[in-house]
């Protein structure tokens, strides 16, 4: 028996996370992805999440269970998750028969994953993807407050029976947080391929599709707008370039959207710089990856961004900062660009690069190579990691 569900005897792999479509950010994305490969696989899988006012409009193939939220006014479109006020919830996820637990943050959802995996007497695995110091200390703004938080996070994750991450480099911020177990480097993928494409011609396509210009240089950021993530550094950057020729977009929102609009403006960069917004429709970012030359992301605070290696898979270089987590996948000049962290070393970088075609197409080909992994590959990965977890826990009992 070499697959999940022989060995849990048709019972449900639950995947719990406080985001998921419609609200969208990198963590939201993974579990949907594990979701959609799961069941593709023939997996009895299931995403326990929050509810929120869109989420009746959704179709999926595989169930969905959502519990009570609300608003978190500082972090539009995310929501504070309220499982234990919602008894119609607890009545129906209590009585699911779940052979493991995978818990994508240990928030609210994390919470019940965690009551299952005890309540039932199975393995609970949890995946640590985010620096959630660097939220806590900007939503109480008190670093006692901010560090007793951090520590909450640690005691869920050493209730774990495996602990995953993302990239090797994030140990050393769970290490830093005062986790001391084990953990296991479980790799993200993409859903975006151009695996045996024309990159030229699918460049062209995307670029006449969308009324760009064949000979405009374009960058593009897509994630969450908020300071952490150093979106800040690319408008400062920029605005030392507007003699330059090149088009930049943004794709997403986040509190700071409107503030790095207004920033734009001030630095007299609007006639360069478009906010498009949430885009939903992968076809249409698959688009704007592949019509991209360069893709920015300075931030300091992400861990394993998703973004950086959709980008790889549609042959569009990332311009990254030296001593950033997420810089661990990156060889400078290689698969990719490193920078100093300073507006002239990050505009000087952009304008040597984009003044050398061939050194981006270079690097876009090698990104492909050595960053893009498919989502399918890594379910493949995950399903023989949660047989030989659900295995040894069954023979403890």
């Amino acid at each position: 028996m070499n697959d999940v569900q022989h060995s849990r005897q048709g019972r449900m792999i639950g995947l719990f996370n406080d985001s998921y479509p419609p609200i969208m950010d990198g963590v939201a994305l993974t579990v949907q992805n594990y979701a959609h490969w799961l069941h593709t696989k023939r997996q009895p899988v299931c995403v326990v999440t929050v509810k929120t006012p869109e989420a009746d409009k959704e179709a999926a193939a595989f169930p969905v269970y959502r519990y009570a939220s609300a608003p978190l006014p500082m972090r539009k479109p995310f929501r504070f998750g309220m499982p234990a006020l919602d008894i119609p919830f607890r009545r129906t996820i209590d009585a699911i028969p779940f052979a493991l637990v995978h818990a994508h943050c240990p928030f609210s959802s994390g919470q019940v994953a965690l009551r299952i995996a005890r309540r039932q007497q199975i393995p609970l695995v949890a995946t640590f993807h985010s620096k959630y110091q660097d939220d806590f200390e900007r939503a109480v703004h008190n670093r006692w407050i901010a560090q007793w938080m951090v520590k909450q996070v640690v005691a869920f994750y050493e209730k774990a029976d495996e602990v995953w991450i993302p990239q090797a480099a994030v140990e050393a911020t769970i290490r830093a947080y005062g986790y001391k177990g084990p953990v296991a480097v479980v790799s993200n993928g993409t859903d975006l391929s151009s695996v045996g494409a024309d990159i030229d011609l699918l460049q062209r396509q995307a670029r006449e599709a969308l009324h760009i210009p064949r000979d405009i240089p374009v960058l593009l950021f897509i994630g969450q707008h908020i300071w952490e993530k150093n979106t800040r550094l690319i408008i400062d950057a920029l605005s030392l370039l507007k003699e330059d020729t090149f088009r930049m977009f943004f794709i997403g929102t986040g509190y700071a959207a409107r503030d790095l609009q207004e920033l734009t403006n001030r630095c007299g960069l609007s006639d360069k710089v478009t906010f498009l917004g949430v885009i939903l429709d992968r076809e249409q970012l698959k688009r704007y990856y592949a019509a991209a030359d360069l893709f920015l992301f300075p931030s300091l605070y992400d861990n394993a961004p998703l973004v950086v290696r959709e980008a790889a898979a549609m042959h569009t270089p990332a311009l990254l900062l030296h001593d950033s987590t997420a810089s661990e996948i990156i060889t400078d000049n290689y698969n990719g660009f490193l920078s100093a962290h300073t507006r002239e070393a990050f505009a000087g970088r952009i304008r040597d690069l984009l003044q050398s075609p061939a050194t981006l197409r270079q690097a876009g080909r090698h990104a492909a190579q050595t960053i893009a992994r498919s989502w399918e590959s890594v379910a493949d990965e995950v399903i023989d990691r949660y047989v030989q977890l659900i295995d040894r826990h069954a023979a403890r009992y």
